[in-house]
């Protein structure tokens, strides 16, 4: 079943955020067209400062031909309530590499007594943005004050959702895997 070009699945994440569902929604159908939604997520975090919350809100959906990134936001300006809406198309033949990271504890009693990944992280990279970091290097020895240059590493992934159990919840955290493994095998970036 679905709402407006959304399934009754991403319909209900979407609200369960809490966070303007009817304008999240708005933006997402009018991207998705009339394309099918083969899978979908929804992320939502909450960042505090001293005198403030900010709520975001990442969605993620894959369709037959196409990878979308929607972002939703608190606006910044003063005045009346605002919130921005960025959603992103990706062609799936654009897609790089995704990278779906599973942390468990007591990895020795993995699948015994119900033992589950504690989080997951998935990554995905299609080009647009690449991080480089550089910092010194050393050679391991504490009393070493040698210069031994610089190590970098560049890294391409325009996207990372980290999703735990403890904040999130076992299901979210499921829905995520699942929606990783469905991506890496739409792409073909991942197992078959």
């Amino acid at each position: 079943m679905t709402t407006g070009g959304l399934t009754r699945d991403l319909h209900d994440a979407i609200v369960a955020s809490g966070y303007f569902p009817q304008f999240i929604e708005a933006t997402l159908a009018q991207a998705i067209g009339d394309e099918r939604v083969v899978n979908s997520v929804v992320h939502h975090e909450a960042t505090f400062n001293h005198d403030a919350i900010h709520r975001h809100v990442t969605v993620l959906v894959l369709t037959p031909t196409r990878f979308l990134v929607s972002h939703t936001d608190d606006g910044d300006q003063p005045g009346p309530t605002q919130a921005l809406s960025t959603i992103e198309s990706v062609a799936l033949s654009q897609i790089r590499s995704v990278s779906l990271t599973h942390v468990v504890t007591n990895p020795e009693r993995y699948g015994t007594g119900g033992m589950q990944p504690t989080e997951v992280w998935l990554s995905i990279g299609w080009g647009v943005m690449r991080r480089l970091e550089i910092e010194p290097a050393t050679c391991g020895d504490p009393d070493c004050d040698a210069d031994h240059g610089y190590t970098a590493s560049d890294a391409s992934d325009d996207l990372t959702v980290r999703v735990s159990s403890a904040a999130d919840g076992t299901g979210p955290l499921h829905r995520l895997i699942d929606f990783g493994t469905a991506l890496q095998r739409a792409t073909g970036t991942g197992a078959a």
